[in-house]
C-alpha cells in the first residue's frame, strides 16, 4: 500500500459521510455510476491512494461497498471480515488508515441477514457448536449481544443483534487509548451503519 500522493481532494469526516450518503442515494434509485476504468485513472492511482473513507464491512457477497456506495476507484479504503469482527489485523489496517492515509471518516457497516451474527445468535441461544476457527470468529462477537432480548421474535432478534454487533465493533475501536485521542482531537469521525438487503438503503446509526 501506497502513501497518499497529496494530489487528491481532502474530505472532512462530515464531507466524507455526505459523499457516501449521496452515492448511496444514486445506487439505490438506479442512478449509480460506478466508473469503468480507464488507463489514465490507474496511472494516477499507481502513483498512490487517498481513499475519503475507511469501510470495516462483512464479507457477504451481497454488500460489496464500492458499490453500494457507487464509489469511484480509489475512493474507499476496505476490510472486509465476516460480522465486521475487529481483530487486531483489522485494528493494525484501520491504524495505518489514520497515519498513512489520513482518511477523517471511519464507518462500521453491518447489514441486514448478516450470516455470522445468525450464527452467535445460535451459539449463545441455542448452544450450537462451530468448527474451531468460525468458534473464534463468533466468541469475538458474542459480548456485543449480551443484551439482545432472547424473547424476541426471530426477525427482531436478528434485527436487534445485527445492529448491536455493530455498535460492539465500533465500541472495540473507540476503547482504545489511540481511538479515544482521535476522537477528542475531533477531526476523525467513527460512524455505524446497517446496509437493508431488500432495499439497498444504507441506514446510519444515531
Amino acid at each position: 500500500m501506497s502513501t497518499p500522493t497529496g494530489t487528491a481532494p481532502h474530505y472532512t469526516a462530515d464531507e466524507a459521510l455526505a459523499r457516501l450518503i449521496a452515492g448511496n442515494g444514486r445506487f439505490v434509485r438506479g442512478e449509480a455510476r460506478f466508473p469503468t476504468v480507464q488507463k489514465d485513472v490507474l496511472a494516477e492511482l499507481a502513483k498512490g491512494q487517498r481513499p475519503y473513507a475507511t469501510i470495516v464491512g462483512c464479507s457477504d457477497s451481497r454488500v460489496p461497498p464500492e458499490l453500494v456506495f457507487d464509489a469511484g476507484f480509489g475512493d474507499l479504503f476496505i476490510v472486509r471480515v465476516a460480522g465486521n469482527v475487529i481483530s487486531p489485523e483489522v485494528m493494525g489496517t484501520l491504524q495505518y488508515a489514520a497515519v498513512h492515509l489520513h482518511t477523517a471518516l471511519f464507518v462500521v457497516l453491518g447489514h441486514e441477514g448478516c450470516g455470522a451474527v445468525q450464527a452467535a445468535l445460535a451459539a449463545k441461544f441455542q448452544g450450537v457448536q462451530e468448527r474451531e476457527r468460525i468458534t473464534l470468529l463468533l466468541d469475538n462477537m458474542l459480548p456485543g449481544l449480551r443484551d439482545v432480548d432472547a424473547s424476541l421474535a426471530p426477525p427482531a432478534q436478528m434485527n436487534a443483534a445485527v445492529e448491536a454487533n455493530v455498535r460492539w465493533s465500533m465500541h472495540q475501536l473507540l476503547d482504545t487509548p489511540e481511538g479515544k485521542a482521535r476522537m477528542a482531537e475531533g477531526v476523525v469521525k467513527l460512524v455505524g451503519a446497517i446496509y437493508e438487503l431488500n432495499t439497498g438503503r444504507v441506514r446510519v446509526l444515531a
